[in-house]
């Protein structure tokens, strides 16, 4: 049985590999799968798997048109030694919770899970496909995916990447890390303005249809690393399920035991994969969605009605100072009935007033997500009360999600065990982990800070970290928002 996608917005269908080259649908919608698919195999059987087996299991139900040779290959290509942990996504029971690490990739955020994946599902696809011309890859980030596009995508045959980030809305480590990338065919781009915008910005160009065929003429064809891709949200899916067949092996569940997942969310594609995979059959019970002071997504769960209008934050959880979540579209999509109509008129209501509400009939369809906030002042305290409590540093983000987790329990008394996505290393956010622990190291410089946390963590510094101590810039282009096209035709030298 072939798995076909179809958009949100109209009746285009595409197979898996088609819809993971557009990236998105010609009318600006978003693909998903037109059902979507159970595990095949006993939970049991997974509990001896390995990360690898595990992506293995989940992913062929949803690209079916790889076969398992190609698949595999992608795999074996991705999970390898760019992770610093034979598991790829261990757990750390910690302070009453099970912190599922998403951070030993090549650049310590959960993006890596997906992004080390991605170039080889796009290349299969393409050769699948006969494409000829040579893909750009153009996406936006607001600090993570950015690096993790970037290192995925480096020196990959055929593919371009281009990145556009808000300069002076990522932190210092994020940027170093974009900003120091090597490979000819990379390029980075810091826009005047916020992650919003750089998003937007894409997005224009994604549905310019001069500049498209501007682009076919010269042997070029854009597709999408973001999270809008469905190629990044499939392989979201799998460390959900591997992290519930790991805590089955280690005795810490029994089979069939419900457990909650809390998410830190700012795009809303960590927590969306998550509702896949309980979709599939995954015994999860509540998906707690956790938002830091940008808490647009828990006014929605709060009202059914999702607002754009209002003041944006710049935090220290930066990946997540979001306004529009560009995925939650494909739950909206799911609770009007897989109506694309309905959902066309919500998200024309999002672009032409900022905001839109749903039915209350689509609002009981939530009844799986709770949402709530965390703000920067709560951030810092988790920090370092899970510090102080237990030895373990957790990062900004990370932190948002236990502070949640920590007002779910209370308004609710549910004792159920319960995984937090552990979305970033504290390496990653360095000055904000640690001022979090005390205000003394507010006066040492970014890479003592780096040394300090390895030293009361008990951590070795991860590689990422190590290489852009001395890394030369590499990219320094900045532009106004509207010069964002020319930015790309330029280094494309058209």
């Amino acid at each position: 049985m072939n798995l076909m996608y179809k958009s949100t917005r109209s009746n285009e269908t595409v197979t898996a590999s088609q819809a993971i080259l557009k990236g998105l649908a010609s009318d600006g919608g978003l693909f998903v799968p037109v059902a979507l698919p159970k595990l095949s195999v006993d939970i049991d059987e997974l509990k001896g798997m390995s990360y690898q087996e595990v992506a293995y299991i989940v992913m062929k139900e949803f690209l079916t048109d790889f076969t398992e040779e190609e698949l595999k290959n992608c795999i074996n290509k991705a999970y390898d030694s760019k992770f610093d942990t034979e598991e790829i996504a261990p757990i750390v029971k910690a302070d009453g919770a099970y912190y599922l690490e998403l951070f030993h990739g090549a650049t310590i955020a959960f993006k890596d899970m997906a992004l080390s994946i991605l170039p080889h599902l796009l290349t299969t696809s393409a050769k699948k496909n006969n494409v000829k011309n040579e893909i750009v890859i153009l996406t936006a980030t607001s600090g993570d995916t950015g690096k993790a596009a970037l290192a995925g995508f480096a020196d990959v045959e055929n593919t371009r990447i281009v990145v556009f980030y808000p300069k002076g809305g990522v932190s210092p480590i994020q940027e170093k890390q974009m900003v120091t990338q090597k490979g000819a065919n990379t390029h980075v781009v810091g826009i005047k303005g916020n992650f919003d915008q750089a998003q937007s910005g894409v997005k224009a160009i994604f549905g310019n249809k001069e500049l498209e065929k501007e682009l076919d003429a010269a042997g070029f064809q854009f597709s999408s690393a973001n999270s809008i891709n469905i190629g990044r949200l499939v392989p979201q899916v799998v460390y959900y399920v591997y992290a519930y067949a790991k805590l089955l092996a280690e005795g810490e569940i029994v089979k069939g035991e419900k457990i909650n997942v809390v998410v830190p969310t700012g795009n809303f594609g960590n927590i969306l994969a998550a509702y896949y995979a309980k979709n599939m059959g995954l015994p999860i019970d509540k998906l707690i969605c956790a938002s830091n002071d940008n808490k647009v997504l828990y006014d929605f769960f709060e009202t059914g009605s999702y607002d754009k209008n209002r003041e944006f934050i710049l935090t220290n959880s930066p990946s997540m100072d979001i306004l529009i979540s560009s995925n939650l579209e494909r739950l909206i999509y799911k609770i009007a009935g897989c109506d694309d109509a309905k959902n066309k008129e919500l998200m024309t209501a999002l672009t032409t007033a900022g905001k839109y509400d749903i039915t209350a009939d689509m609002k009981a369809e939530l009844k799986d997500f709770y949402g709530n906030y965390a703000t920067e002042a709560e951030t810092a305290e988790v920090i370092k009360a899970i510090y102080e409590n237990t030895g373990y540093v957790i990062d900004t983000h990370t932190a948002v999600a236990a502070k949640v987790y920590k007002k779910y329990k209370e308004a609710t008394k549910d004792e159920t065990k319960s995984i937090i996505a552990s979305t970033a290393s504290p390496f990653k956010f360095t000055r904000s982990v640690m001022n979090a622990i005390d205000s003394k190291y507010d006066a040492m410089g970014d890479f003592e800070l780096v040394d300090e946390l390895s030293k009361i963590g008990n951590v070795a510094v991860p590689n990422a970290i190590e290489e852009i101590r001395t890394a030369p810039v590499l990219h320094d282009t900045v532009v106004e928002v509207d010069e964002m096209t020319d930015a790309v035709k330029k280094f494309l030298g058209m």
